[in-house]
């Protein structure tokens, strides 16, 4: 079918002449379900929106403007913008600033905030009790993450003095944590 031919059934088209219009989709459809398979890369979906552009083309026909630029030219670009939105409305809309209230914030609320620093408060009491070296020994081994061979080496013990000495230290610092 030439443009002129297409251009004739786009302005009968425009004046609601069914024939025409059907005449139209039956040589023009091919390509343009192309164009929003390509878009969209779905095939059913191009398929409902090679449907929702020919109701398009149906409304709007009466907007073509014969010019130098070819008739298929029009109903392509008609056909891939409405591809295209199809496209955009795919996407998750971003959230509203009032869900964004929702999403739990990682930071402690001041509740948790003053229960901890009386916690610890309660531990440093508890570590005070001990002698001076063991109590240094468990802030480096439970505090620092310093391994039991570093804080031998550091106290100048056996590895196993220190084992004993950590579990003794805690098994003190759980009974004062009890009382």
């Amino acid at each position: 079918m030439t443009p002129d031919e297409i251009t004739k059934l786009i302005f009968r088209t425009a004046l609601r002449e069914r024939a025409a219009f059907d005449l139209l989709y039956r040589h023009t459809s091919a390509k343009l379900f192309g164009v929003c398979l390509r878009v969209l890369k779905d095939r059913a979906e191009a398929e409902e929106a090679l449907q929702e552009v020919y109701v398009k083309i149906w409304t709007k026909a009466d907007r073509f403007a014969a010019s130098d630029l070819s008739p298929i030219t029009w109903l392509v670009a008609v056909a891939r913008n409405h591809a295209i939105d199809r496209l955009r409305a795919r996407k998750a809309p971003t959230d509203e600033l009032d869900e964004a209230n929702a999403v739990a914030d990682p930071a402690p609320n001041p509740e948790a905030m003053a229960a901890a620093g009386s916690e610890r408060r309660r531990i440093d009491a508890c570590l005070a009790e001990l002698e001076a070296d063991r109590a240094t020994a468990v802030r480096g081994a439970y505090l620092n993450g310093d391994s039991y061979a570093e804080l031998a080496a550091r106290f100048n013990v056996p590895l196993n003095t220190m084992r004993t000495w950590l579990r003794r230290s805690l098994l003190k610092l759980r009974e004062c944590l009890e009382r």
